[in-house]
């Protein structure tokens, strides 16, 4: 391990890095575990979890649902998920603002969620820590707990104040988002049985186009609009 690294480890981000990790570990070897004992349920729920990464919170769920599992279940993957990007993003974050650390690797996304953060810190700076809840708890695209981090460091909150506002953001959203689905899928199993996975495909149809479509917007040249002087 470099200089660099042992360094920052030893601050209050770092031992809040190093939980996330044993967080991290612990997950993994539950789902080995549950591998071992109930392959059919570990996989499923390694599914649920690479979903919520992938393609968020409400799709995670959706599979979560449409395949079976019980809300407990769906919920605490969902928690745990979430919880541990939280604990990686915010440190490394703090330690790419304060230029102690860079990942290389990571450095577009941190530069993109960094930008976003920009934009909405002054709005929500009005509001103060509510405004941060509400930013973090809604659905809006580019809003929740990664950018509402940032934002926290930004609006140089202390790290128990963001990560206190960002994670009970994060619970309420995934709970009432996990009543919703919940209600959302019964009333779809009602009409077919194939009802919930055809949910689920939609879900992923939607927000994989949406992020295709941000994408092409951006890479498209923009113009004056000025016509050429001949």
């Amino acid at each position: 391990m470099s200089s660099s690294w042992k360094s920052v480890l030893r601050t209050s981000e770092g031992l809040v890095l190093l939980a996330a990790l044993c967080l991290s570990l612990a997950v993994l070897a539950a789902l080995a575990v549950a591998a071992v004992w109930s392959p059919g349920y570990g996989q499923l729920l390694a599914a649920v979890i690479a979903t919520n990464l992938v393609f968020g919170r409400v799709t995670a769920m959706s599979l979560g649902y449409a395949t079976g599992l019980d809300d407990l279940t769906v919920v605490l993957a969902n928690l745990l998920v979430e919880t541990i990007l939280v604990l990686i993003f915010y440190p490394l974050f703090v330690f790419s603002w304060r230029g102690l650390l860079e990942v290389k690797t990571l450095r577009p996304y941190l530069h993109k969620v960094k930008e976003t953060a920009e934009r909405h810190h002054g709005t929500i700076r009005r509001y103060g820590l509510i405004g941060l809840f509400i930013f973090v708890w809604s659905p809006i695209w580019m809003t929740g707990p990664v950018v509402g981090c940032a934002i926290g460091v930004l609006l140089g909150l202390s790290m128990r104040v963001t990560l206190g506002v960002v994670l009970a953001g994060t619970y309420v959203a995934i709970l009432a988002w996990a009543l919703a689905m919940r209600q959302l899928h019964d009333q779809v199993a009602g009409f077919s049985p194939f009802g919930p996975l055809g949910l689920f495909a939609a879900l992923v149809v939607i927000i994989a186009g949406g992020y295709l479509l941000r994408r092409l917007v951006r890479r498209r040249p923009r113009t004056s609009g000025c016509k050429p002087v001949d």
